[in-house]
């Protein structure tokens, strides 16, 4: 059986692809249309496509939940698709006002600022240098390459609990030692 106007409500709610198919073929220049007004002032395509597949995905994952008939069913997905919308339209405005944030961070820093942060990554990297050489790959991979800790087991064949385990015992070696470098030892 195929989908139609008159059954295309009912086989979708039973997950019938066909039924999913007929939305797309007659619904997506709606979808579209409401979509594009929305994040057209992103300029970027590649976000509205993914709203608009991720609007389908919405109808898909909620047929069930929806009760009426076919120009209920118009005014149903014309509301999933404004207000996805318009979330993928907050989303990439707070990156983009992170990221302004963030260089606005990077300029107003002095040349001081800059030498003590130069300073302060030495000092820390004469510490790591101290660890096991495992938990310097761990320190190194977690800390200044900003990898998370799934990658990092990945990378050096650990579970995530290992790497919990040498980051928090990592932690309380280098503060010790910060402490007898404050207190005047020296780094070994």
């Amino acid at each position: 059986m195929k989908s139609n106007e008159k059954n295309f409500i009912k086989r979708l709610q039973r997950q019938k692809e066909d039924a999913l198919e007929f939305i797309v073929d007659i619904y997506l220049p709606l979808i579209k249309g409401i979509t594009h007004k929305v994040l057209v002032p992103l300029q970027n395509d590649g976000l509205i496509d993914e709203c608009i597949n991720d609007i389908f995905l919405s109808i898909w994952n909620n047929a069930e939940k929806f009760h009426g008939d076919s120009d209920d069913f118009k005014k149903w997905i014309a509301a999933i698709a404004k207000f996805k919308a318009i979330d993928y339209y907050r989303k990439a405005n707070k990156k983009i006002e992170i990221i302004s944030d963030e260089f606005n961070l990077i300029m107003e820093k002095s040349v001081e600022d800059e030498l003590i942060i130069m300073e302060d990554r030495e000092e820390l990297i004469k510490l790591i240098n101290q660890l096991d050489p495992v938990d310097q790959k761990v320190f190194m991979m977690k800390y200044l390459l900003g990898l998370k800790t799934e990658e990092i087991g990945e990378k050096l064949g650990l579970t995530r609990a290992a790497i919990d385990n040498r980051i928090y015992r990592g932690k309380k070696k280098l503060q010790q030692n910060a402490m007898n470098i404050s207190l005047g030892g020296s780094v070994i």
